[in-house]
């Protein structure tokens, strides 16, 4: 299937328009002259251009092509994983994003640091770096393969035209140019989704068709109520192991969290995860619209020889290319749609990789560096992660089979750093040591779980799935057939499993609930056989009081013990805490300052205090806002 002049013209119009957004903020205004402004755009941004950049960094390349595969297999189950994104959201909005913003971070890592000590700051860096540098290489590889198999766009052009050009803007234009980017990346993920679900469901006789044809099948899905966990998608399992994920990938990471604290006031930060949460609902049913319309399709219009050789990843472009063939210049939007997802995620994975590098690896041994050159070296760390990258792509290429676990690091990672930032949020007790060690036993039990479910689970093996015609497809130990297997999961486990291969099988919805759980349970018990924190050397900024807020009823004095020893912001114990504003950190990492600080819109009222205390030096605010 051979792209035309226009296809090929709407592709490279998308590498064009990109690359522009990116000199354009070079060139203009500050010029990235600021670390402060290559890496959080000033602090300036509004809450739409941040919420539809968080959604774009989460519809990756890999979203796009996994979710429709996953509904024409499994039907529209996977429709309730929205449900999860209330509490996915709403979360983060009033709990880590106050934490993080009023603290002035520009990694959210330093937080460990202001919590625990550096060292178990350095550990969640070097642990967010291995969980990133692992998956760009596959986000970028991966739809580049994908459409290789079903057209003649060549593999390697696809791989370092989309590379080089993401790595131009993002080390040119910094974190603005990342986010407008993103903004105009979302609209062709939108525009190209919506032209194949319009152009498929004309071809299978309208939307009564499709719906008609799906339940006769079976594919419109019910509540399924099961509470086992070990069951791949349930209700409980997408509502509930959802939320978790969603935290870990919303709440804590840096990518995210970036975009948060780029927003011009604390309240524009909240307001842009509000808005992401309708964003997400819409792109959820677009994917799950597509696999229907991709099922309803091939029930009427058998594949042909030629058609069926590509392997279970390239399902869904080889419907595209059979659906918009004779329409010249869609396949080019779906293609610029495939990459624009890509792009938004490589491009947040380059900007927060350069930030935690220097903000955590590089800046706190030089804290006499130059404002020009912390910059330039922030702009070097985002080039060198761009070429990393497209090495990391060849070496994707080189992995077979095994790159299954390499796209698997991913969730399997981000549990145990949620974990760790609750441990430090929601247990004044806990101490620097529970928290190494915490963190290392949620990793542990995060690879002892991930990797036996690659080994032992019965889905790894040769029985393939079908194509769309159903066509066997042999397996050949490829590249793709790994991908398919970790995108798709789609031969469902055996039921009876006992023992190890039971535990292994747990579902990869629950990864993150149950990894960070384990951080906690174990950071709580090493804290309190080495000697918990004392409530009172526990800076108050740090911590959320979770009890206190949820019994706001409770008299006072007894909301005053919940607190286990951490001062209250407050002198009156009441529910509703004031904003505080936000210390000014110095050169050897303490909290010290005048009292201000406040977000860039934000009025305060009445009287500040310095206090020193347990080794902490930190400012507290009285306002009302």
């Amino acid at each position: 299937m051979a792209f035309t002049a226009a296809d090929y013209t709407i592709f490279v119009l998308l590498l064009v328009l990109s690359s522009a957004v990116g000199l354009y903020y070079a060139l203009s205004g500050g010029g990235q002259r600021t670390v402060q402004e290559f890496l959080l755009a000033n602090r300036s941004m509004r809450f739409l251009p941040v919420a539809l950049s968080l959604l774009a960094t989460f519809q990756s390349a890999v979203a796009i092509l996994g979710v429709p595969a996953e509904i024409y297999r499994e039907g529209t189950e996977y429709w309730f994983l929205g449900c999860c994104y209330f509490l996915g959201l709403l979360i983060p909005a009033h709990v880590f994003i106050p934490i993080f913003y009023r603290l002035r971070l520009t990694s959210a890592y330093e937080y460990l640091e202001l919590r625990f000590n550096k060292a178990v700051r350095v550990c969640g860096t070097i642990t967010f770096i291995f969980q990133m540098v692992i998956y760009m290489g596959v986000v970028l590889y991966a739809p580049a393969l994908a459409l290789n198999a079903v057209t003649q766009f060549d593999l390697w052009g696809a791989v370092l035209t989309m590379g080089l050009v993401c790595t131009l803007y993002t080390t040119l234009g910094g974190l603005k140019a990342v986010i407008w980017t993103d903004v105009f990346q979302t609209v062709v993920m939108f525009a190209g989704q919506l032209a194949v679900i319009v152009v498929g469901t004309m071809k299978v006789g309208g939307m009564g068709r499709v719906w008609q044809l799906a339940t006769e099948h079976g594919k419109i899905s019910g509540v399924d109520l099961d509470p086992d966990p070990f069951e791949r998608h349930t209700f409980w399992t997408l509502a509930v192991g959802g939320v978790f994920m969603m935290l870990s990938l919303y709440g804590v990471n840096q990518a995210q969290v970036q975009r948060y604290l780029s927003s011009r006031s604390e309240r524009e930060a909240q307001l842009s995860c509000y808005a992401v949460f309708p964003c997400q609902q819409v792109v959820l049913c677009l994917s799950c619209l597509t696999g229907l319309v991709m099922f309803a399709y091939y029930q009427e219009h058998e594949l042909s020889a030629a058609q069926s050789r590509p392997p279970p990843t390239s399902w869904f472009c080889t419907f595209v290319m059979d659906v918009l063939k004779d329409l010249p210049g869609l396949p080019g939007l779906f293609v610029a749609c495939l990459f624009s997802g890509s792009l938004s995620t490589i491009s947040s994975a380059f900007n927060s990789l350069a930030t935690v590098t220097m903000q955590d690896l590089i800046q706190p041994h030089f804290p006499g560096m130059r404002e020009s050159r912390a910059t330039l070296i922030s702009k070097l760390l985002a080039l060198g992660y761009g070429l990393l990258c497209l090495g990391m792509a060849y070496l994707s290429s080189m992995m077979g089979p095994v790159l299954q676990a390499a796209i698997s690091i991913f969730g399997m990672v981000g549990g145990p750093l949620l974990g760790l930032f609750c441990l430090g949020m929601f247990f004044p007790c806990a101490n620097p040591t529970g928290a190494i060690v915490g963190l290392v036993a949620g990793l542990a039990m995060a690879f002892w779980i991930g990797i036996g479910n690659l080994v032992c689970n019965p889905r790894a093996a040769p029985a393939a799935p079908l194509l769309p015609n159903g066509t066997d497809f042999p397996p050949n130990g490829s590249l793709s057939t790994a991908i398919a297997a970790t995108l798709l999961s789609s031969t469902p486990a055996p039921r009876r499993l006992s023992g190890l291969r039971r535990f292994y099988n747990l579902s990869y919805m629950w990864y993150s609930a149950h990894n960070s759980t384990t951080v906690i349970l174990v950071g709580l018990l090493v804290s309190l056989l080495t000697g918990p924190t004392k409530g009172a050397s526990v800076n108050p900024r740090t911590i959320y009081p979770v009890l206190p807020r949820l019994l706001c009823c409770l008299p006072p004095r007894w909301r005053a013990k919940l607190r286990c020893g951490v001062d209250s912001p407050t002198e009156d114990g009441s529910c509703a805490e004031p904003a505080l504003a936000a210390p000014e950190k110095t050169s050897n990492g303490t909290l010290n300052g005048p009292v201000g600080g406040l977000a860039h819109g934000e009025e305060a009222a009445g009287e500040g205090y310095a206090r020193a205390e347990g080794g902490h030096t930190y400012v507290v605010q009285e306002t009302s806002l």
